[in-house]
């Protein structure tokens, strides 16, 4: 079955693409110290594609003992949610998710990389610490981490998908193989465009599913260091 492809939840939203959760906005590095560029889109408009809506035709059954999340939940940052995470059909499992914490990054943040557009140096800069638990029987391993942004234009916004590594946020997707009890830690980066802050951090796997979504007290950018 095709994945279900998710619009945005407004068109007012820059280029953008997205798979299952994961921006192909692909900002690029250099090993040695040298500047890099950031990779480009290629969408007319931000998309996404996204698993099969968790119901009655999901594959992925839930462990005794597992309950979840009520779909349309609104959490504080810290409070895990327990969702089937489906990223192919017959490839899924039982996802805890847990938001942290959120603190907002400045274009400083991103010395050393090339930010070949408007979206990119124009934005606002969010850094989300999550973790991740499998809890249900599926491996479900080099997945991204399917968590969205939401700005203050309600619009979705994919984690960066970094191509080098970003010390100031260290993001991977899931490791090769993450089956049953595996856990891992990690943080993803959202840029807003056109300054538009963020809202909230979103799971919705699909356009019928009603997310579950975190919120609370966003940390202010570091100062910058004198001298």
């Amino acid at each position: 079955m095709d994945n279900e492809r998710v619009p945005p939840l407004t068109t007012r939203a820059p280029v953008l693409a997205a798979v299952t959760a994961a921006a192909l906005l692909a900002v690029a590095g250099c090993s040695n110290g040298g500047t890099a560029s950031a990779g480009s889109t290629t969408s007319s408009a931000p998309s996404a594609s996204a698993p099969t809506s968790p119901s009655a035709s999901s594959t992925v059954k839930v462990p005794s003992g597992v309950t979840l999340t009520d779909q349309g939940s609104k959490l504080t940052f810290g409070k895990p949610a327990t969702v089937i995470f489906e990223p192919v059909q017959h490839r899924g499992t039982v996802l805890q998710l847990t938001v942290d914490s959120v603190r907002q990054g400045t274009l400083a943040d991103f010395k050393g990389f090339i930010l070949d557009d408007a979206y990119k140096r124009n934005a606002d800069y969010f850094y989300a610490q999550v973790r991740v638990k499998n809890v249900g029987t599926g491996q479900v391993g080099g997945a991204p981490v399917p968590l969205w942004g939401v700005n203050r234009a309600n619009t979705l916004l994919p984690a960066v998908n970094f191509t080098t590594r970003f010390p100031t946020c260290p993001s991977r997707a899931l490791p090769p193989r993450f089956g049953a009890g595996a856990t891992m830690s990690t943080c993803l980066v959202y840029l807003s465009p056109d300054k538009g802050g963020l809202r909230s951090i979103s799971y919705r796997p699909s356009q019928q599913y009603n997310p579950v979504t975190w919120t609370g007290t966003i940390a202010k950018p570091k100062p910058a260091q004198k001298g």
